[in-house]
């Protein structure tokens, strides 16, 4: 079974800066542009399997990523042609800015 990926046009903007709110998952995104497509269990960022899944599915819902499957594993990359077209700039001002962690 396919993970739901939603039409990035039906997605509200609210909804994109939403997922990108969390420091968790802005540091998956962070990750994705500098290294491109991951396998999900490549993602340690100090949390447990299951919140890194729920934190991976929350950017998938909010149209951020895409995932594939690749035999046992998944693997994740971000929509960032997608994003750029439809948000000019959201993404490159999101990631501009330094988190204080």
């Amino acid at each position: 079974m396919e993970p739901h990926e939603p039409d990035l046009t039906d997605v509200p903007v609210t909804t994109v800066l939403a997922a990108l709110a969390d420091d968790v998952r802005l540091q998956i995104v962070r990750a994705l542009v500098e290294n491109g497509e991951a396998a999900c269990g490549s993602f340690d960022f100090g949390v447990s399997k299951a919140t890194r899944s729920h934190h991976l599915k929350v950017l998938r819902e909010a149209g951020l990523t895409r995932t594939r499957a690749a035999g046992t594993s998944r693997l994740v990359r971000l929509r960032r042609d997608e994003l750029d077209r439809l948000y000019p700039g959201l993404l490159d001002a999101v990631l501009s800015t330094r988190t204080s962690a």
